[in-house]
Order: structure tokens, then sequence, then C-alpha cells
């Protein structure tokens, strides 16, 4: 999975000319190629919120304070958070009631910054494993180059 979302997401990058265009399709290349999926998408960090960006899925949360639900912990710890049960996740934010599991991976500047997330939801409890956590972090590390490429503004 890893070698093959990396490569797509790689693929649909290349040439996009802003990263609003960057970041929508890049949240359809896990929704369509990542199995048993129900949300996948982006928050952006704006002061101390992450707000929503390009998406798929149901309509989402469009703001979450930093250090709440999932991606704001992933935010605040400026690391991948797997939660295997969305329900047992303490402050958890249900966008989506039929979620039970998710993924999300932070996206960082070249010096660092955290300025936004990656997340994944699905319907099953513990549809996500390391792997899958590995995979989808060497992704953000595809999306994080092509957006410093096209001079993300946050």
């Amino acid at each position: 999975m890893k070698a093959l979302l990396s490569s797509q997401l790689s693929a649909v990058l290349e040439g996009s000319p802003h990263w609003m265009t960057a970041l929508a399709n890049a949240s359809a290349v896990p929704y369509e190629g990542v199995e048993l999926l129900n949300w996948a998408g982006f928050y952006l960090l704006e002061g101390e919120d992450l707000i929503l960006g390009p998406f798929q899925g149901k309509a989402a949360c469009i703001r979450i304070p930093k250090g709440k639900g999932v991606c704001g912990a992933a935010v605040e710890r400026n690391e991948s958070v797997l939660v295997p049960d969305v329900h047992s996740f303490p402050g958890h934010i249900a966008c989506d009631s039929a979620s039970r599991s998710e993924l999300v991976i932070p996206l960082r500047t070249s010096s660092g910054r955290v300025f936004g997330v990656l997340d994944m939801d699905s319907p099953y409890p513990a549809r996500f494993t390391a792997a899958d956590r590995s995979a989808m972090e060497e992704c953000a590390r595809v999306i994080e180059k092509a957006l410093e490429e096209l001079n993300i503004p946050f």
C-alpha cells in the first residue's frame, strides 16, 4: 500500500497550480485507495484552531481547537495518532457518528512546524494498523513536499 499510495499522490500533485487543488486531489487518493474509509481529508492550522480543508466524505466539523479531539491531539503532540476505538479516546469529537476508528498524521513545513493534519476515519473499529500509519506518514511527506513547492500560505 505504501509505495502505491505515495506514487499516486506524487502523480496527482505534480503540476498542481494551487495548494487548494493539491489538497483536494490528495484527499481523494486515500479515500479511493484505502479500504473501509468513510472520511479522508485535511484540517489546516489557523491560529489555535484547525480549520476544515479539502476532504472526501460526509460534511465535517469546521473548526477544531488545538489539543481537542484526535486531530487537535496530533497537532499538540506533533505526532501521528492512531485510535482503534474513537469512543475510548478522551475528548473525541464525533463529526460523523458512524466513525469508529481514526488515523491522524501531522503535516509539517520543512522547518518542522505543524501546519495541519491528514485525517482518515473508518466505520470499523481497529481499522488502522501500524503499517497504515507508516504508509500514511510517507504520504504526508509527499504532500508536504508538494505544498512547499507551492509556497503554502499557512
